[in-house]
């Protein structure tokens, strides 16, 4: 697992435009591309046209819609004409990436309603990926891209996709295009961009499986953090994620958020969930801050917001944290977040269904 960037746009992008050349003197209305209904004509105008928008979304930092025109080919445009067209289109949206600053977002519809700078990148290198596949398997051309590029867009856009033997097969068979061992076949798919949650003064910000693996074996996971590096707790989650996303088992949305604050763009802590909300629809959140950032707020705020969210879910009723009775400070945030001491009764049952230590006490927050 590794970072993305505008240099891997650029790479993707080469390496459409040498697996399409051969074929250039080919009539591409005429072959159809691979499993879509679009023939490989249209494909290529759509890949361009894909590249192009998420390169405007983001140098705009469109925050409601696409930016509203569309890109279209003039009349006569050849084959190799188009490719220069994706090389075009995919330097544009190398290039905004590599100029977007940390944290920039900017409008995407699904899942959450945006994508920072390498949300954008990963699906730019998706779209080339994938379509390039589709139109060589319909021109009957070789083509594999390099397996970490394959990877890449599974740790940034597919997280809750367990990781097979090999990326690229993998990619194909997440995206209903190919075959894997073992899984059934997908027939419906989307890729998932990273969900934030505002706040007043600070935003949490939602954690990839690559940001994750980064982080727990000692990075900064892309980000810059007051004091230098994470508190250890945030590391510990990261790890956990990471452990869930190699199972399987890893849901986005109920996953590890770095607290990123406003003004300086600085990481302060971590903050996350458990796991999924359970069948009584309860889920349980941990959290920390770097030492120079305490007694400021930050927590209680970080709390609330995500709270509140869980909370406004169908699927959660409950909200709980696990906090030692003598971490003051802790249960003060918990407070201030809205978050009630259990009853006597609800603790021993926390404590015969979690094994809680003894040393716990357990703070409630319902819907």
């Amino acid at each position: 697992m590794r970072t993305i960037n505008g240099d891997d746009v650029t790479e993707a992008v080469a390496g459409c435009l040498a697996a399409l050349r051969p074929a250039v003197d080919r009539d591409w209305t005429a072959v159809t591309a691979g499993r879509l209904e679009w023939d490989c004509r249209t494909t290529a105008v759509h890949l361009a046209d894909d590249l192009v928008a998420y390169a405007s979304n983001l140098a705009a930092r469109a925050q409601d819609a696409y930016v509203p025109y569309e890109l279209k080919p003039d009349e006569g445009t050849g084959n190799a004409d188009l490719l220069q067209i994706i090389e075009a289109t995919g330097g544009l949206l190398a290039a905004v990436v590599r100029t977007a600053p940390p944290g920039a977002r900017a409008y995407h519809s699904y899942p959450f309603g945006s994508a920072d700078r390498e949300g954008f990148a990963a699906m730019g290198i998706a779209e080339t990926l994938l379509h390039t596949h589709d139109m060589t398997q319909g021109l009957g051309l070789p083509y594999e891209p390099p397996a970490d590029l394959a990877e890449s867009v599974l740790t940034w856009l597919f997280p809750h996709v367990q990781p097979g033997t090999a990326p690229w097969p993998t990619l194909l068979w997440a995206t209903g295009r190919g075959e894997l061992s073992g899984r059934a076949p997908v027939t419906e798919w989307r890729w998932r961009n990273n969900l934030v949650i505002p706040a007043e003064r600070i935003t949490l910000t939602g954690l990839r499986p690559a940001a994750a693996h980064d982080l727990r074996l000692g990075g900064d996971g892309g980000f810059d953090w007051l004091g230098g590096e994470p508190y250890a707790g945030t590391r510990e989650a990261a790890g956990y994620l990471v452990k869930a996303y190699e199972a399987g088992v890893h849901r986005p949305e109920f996953g590890v958020f770095a607290l990123v604050r406003h003004e300086d763009g600085r990481a302060l802590g971590g903050i996350g969930f458990h796991g999924a909300p359970d069948e009584e629809g309860r889920v349980e959140i941990g959290y920390d801050l770097v030492e120079e950032a305490r007694g400021q707020g930050y927590a209680t705020e970080a709390l609330r917001a995500l709270t509140e969210w869980a909370l406004a879910r169908e699927d959660v009723d409950l909200a709980l944290l696990t906090i030692e009775h003598g971490n003051t400070a802790s249960r003060h945030v918990a407070e201030r977040a809205g978050f009630t001491p259990a009853t006597v009764e609800e603790e021993r049952t926390a404590r015969e269904e979690h094994d809680m230590g003894a040393g716990l006490g357990l703070y409630l927050r319902r819907s």
